[in-house]
Order: C-alpha cells, then structure tokens, then sequence
C-alpha cells in the first residue's frame, strides 16, 4: 500500500468543469486543470489505500510546536527548500507566511482547545511546501506534508490564502491518525467532512468568531474576481457556494433525499459531505456561541472515541455523536437535543 495519502482541496468535478472550457479567455485555466486532472487520479487512488493502512503508533507525546516551510521553486520535486523554520521571522513571500501562520492557527485549536499535541496527538512536525508545479491549481496533503499550487490566475488564485484550506487539508492528517475513515463512498464523505468542520472551527477559533459572525465557508478567497462564487463549500448551505458559467453549479445537497450516486470522485466523497457537514452545522446553530467550545468539542470526542469504525457511514457516525454529546453532557442536555435534532434535519436519522 502507498503510504502517503494525497488528499485534495478541490475537487476533480469542479476541475472537469473548468478543463472542458472551450474559451480562449480561459485557456490558460483550462490547461491548469487538465494538468490537475491528470495527476488526481492517481492521487485519488493513493489516498484511498493509505486512508485504509494501519496507523502507525504514536510515541513522543507533548512536544512543542514545531513549523517546516520549504519552496518547491515552481517544481514537481518535494519537499524543496526549506525557507523558513519554527520561530524564524517573515519571509516577505506571501505563500511561506501564509502556510506558516496557518499550520500555527490549526495547531492552536487542536492543541489549546482539545488538549491534543499536533494532528497525531505526538507532536508530529508540521511541514508545508509552497510555490509547488506551473499554474498548479490545487492543493494537498501527502500524508507527510501539506502542499500549495499558485493557481492559474484566472480562476484560482494562491491557495494559502485561504486558511480553511490549510486547515482542512491538514486535518485529514488528524483524520489519518484518528479514524482513519475508508476514502470512498459514505466513509469518505465523512473523511471529507470532518476536515470540512474543523477546517472551519479553526478559522472561526483564529478570528475569534461565534456562530452566527462566521462565514461557513471552505476555500473563500481561492476564486478570482472572475468567478461567481464564495468559495468551494459551505456548511451553512451547501449547494450555494459557487454558480459561474465556467465551474458550473456547487452540487454539495444538504438532506439524504437529495444523496448523490456517482462514481467519480471516490463515491462523491466531495459531494455528499454537505449532508454530515450541514448536520455539525445545525448543531452549532442550535447551540450558539463559539462553535469550537460545544458543538466542535462533540465531533472531536466522537473523532478519538474509538466508536467510529474505518467503514462508518452516515448513521453510525450519528449514533457516535449523540452517545459522545450524552457521555460529556448528559442525556437531557440542550447539546445531546441539538445533535439529535441536526441528524434528523439532514434525514440521516428518522
């Protein structure tokens, strides 16, 4: 089995939409995602085979945080040229401090919030390479380390700039320590899906947001102003998050009644995670207040619990939420109701 899992930001149905442009206007885009396209598939196949390897044992618990930027220089070839380290000031290049800030918000939440040292819980280093290929329109994490296009500068832009990116794609190396959640199919939505969540908790987290100030969005500020569109998903609504002539319409349902049947993309694995991110989503609505504090707090005791298998899908992975909100606050508690009420919302539960 390959043992580095390549999961991407965005994801191959949106890059076929804006491969199959037949508008000189977009050439260059076009191009870009052709090029992506054709590295995903095996980056698709990879993933889903290291998602299904055992995970490795961890060892050395309570390290501090440790930060490793390389520049890739336009290249393929990884992990670069380290460029900055942990503690070291500003580079002045936008993607290097901002895939070092990043990685420092994402550890911050999981570390000061959840008690957890690094995404495997042993203080596990955390490296980025940026500036990665020509026009690269997408970014990855590896299994080993996070990775960072520059877009094409027509649709996409740099992908560090939006920390929900970083977040996201790292916290599929918390989902790689974790549960370690099969990447097809229903376990793969929710792969997707609790790096969705967490991506956003740490957005929220690092600017200090409550329920009802937060955005709810994944990828804003990846999009050119030549796109119509907030960014590549959202919880609050999925199905909104982008509706332009050239990427055609978010397909993201927010309800089972509305469960996609594909098989590109891994069983829709990008797809059908609007239904469990909505159900977190509800959740926090119902809850109010920081979404990291309650809400988050419950996803990530089901995440460590051990109750949830590798092959999960939906209705399991609501049964462990609820059993996680009763065991921390109890059977009639407003926590336990509003993740119960959010599952029934989204017709995973009766």
């Amino acid at each position: 089995m390959h043992p580095h899992p390549h999961c991407s930001i965005v994801p191959p149905h949106l890059l076929a939409h804006l491969a199959a442009v037949d508008d000189p206007r977009h050439a260059v885009a076009a191009r870009a995602a052709r090029r992506a396209l054709v590295q995903l598939d095996p980056l698709l196949a990879d993933r889903a085979e290291a998602f299904a390897a055992p995970v490795p044992p961890r060892t050395a618990v309570g390290r501090p945080l440790e930060r490793r930027i390389s520049d890739a220089g336009g290249q393929e070839i990884l992990p670069g040229t380290l460029i900055r380290g942990e503690g070291d000031g500003a580079t002045g290049d936008e993607a290097t401090d901002e895939a070092y800030d990043g990685l420092g918000a994402t550890d911050a939440l999981f570390r000061e919030v959840y008690g957890r040292a690094s995404i495997d819980d042993a203080g596990l280093p955390l490296a980025a390479t940026v500036h990665y290929g020509q026009q690269y329109d997408n970014a990855f994490w590896d299994g080993e380390r996070m990775v960072f296009g520059d877009g094409d500068g027509d649709v996409f832009g740099r992908f560090t700039r939006s920390l929900t990116v970083i977040s996201h794609e790292l916290t599929h190396g918390f989902t790689q320590y974790s549960t370690n959640l099969v990447y097809e199919g229903q376990p793969g939505a929710l792969n997707e899906s609790l790096s969705d969540v967490f991506g956003v908790l740490v957005e929220q987290h690092h600017l200090r947001q409550t329920v009802d100030q937060a955005s709810w969005l994944v990828g804003e500020g990846v999009f050119t102003d030549q796109v119509q569109g907030q960014a590549l998903r959202s919880l609050a609504a999925p199905g909104t998050a982008y509706d332009d002539d050239v990427l055609g319409r978010d397909p993201q349902p927010a309800t089972m009644s509305d469960f996609v049947i594909t098989a590109s993309d891994n069983g829709g694995v990008h797809i059908n995670s609007g239904i469990p991110n909505h159900a977190f989503y509800l959740t926090a609505l119902h809850l109010g207040g920081y979404a990291w504090e309650r809400a988050g707090r419950i996803w990530f005791d089901a995440a460590v619990g051990g109750g949830i298998q590798a092959n999960s899908g939906f209705r399991l992975f609501a049964d462990v939420t609820q059993e996680a909100a009763r065991a921390r606050f109890g059977q009639d508690s407003e926590e336990y109701e509003a993740v119960r009420q959010a599952w029934a919302k989204v017709e995973v539960t009766g």
